[in-house]
């Protein structure tokens, strides 16, 4: 899989994937019709994780591709990001325990690095 280009440059792969499990949360919850939205705009503006044929070209592929080669990833996997939160912990405690989120700064936040800033 390789990045893709947008309007505002360069997507990385990394930002494309997190794309396809947003859309797989949303499919399966209260928001599906938000989901076939941003299905729709990522593929208009093609930006799904690409596939690569067995010369090394780079192919676009729709939402259903993706799941279908990615079975492994069901709609709740966005979930289980949270038991990165428990690893960092064991490495950078936060300031009161149990207390993370992504949406909080420093040490309370899961993007906080060793010196207490964000990533």
């Amino acid at each position: 899989m390789m990045a893709a280009l947008s309007t505002r440059g360069r997507v990385r792969l990394m930002e494309l994937e997190l794309y396809f499990l947003i859309m797989r949360y949303l499919s399966a919850g209260l928001c599906w019709r938000a989901a076939q939205v941003l299905v729709h705009e990522l593929e208009q503006y093609q930006l799904l994780p690409k596939r690569l044929d067995w010369e090394g070209n780079a192919h676009n592929t729709s939402y259903e591709e993706l799941v279908s080669s990615n079975k492994h990833v069901a709609p709740d996997h966005l979930l289980y990001c949270r038991r990165i939160g428990a690893m960092l912990d064991k490495e950078i405690p936060p300031s009161i325990s149990r207390v993370t989120s992504l949406l909080t700064a420093a040490r309370q936040s899961l993007l906080r690095t060793a010196k207490g800033t964000l990533i």
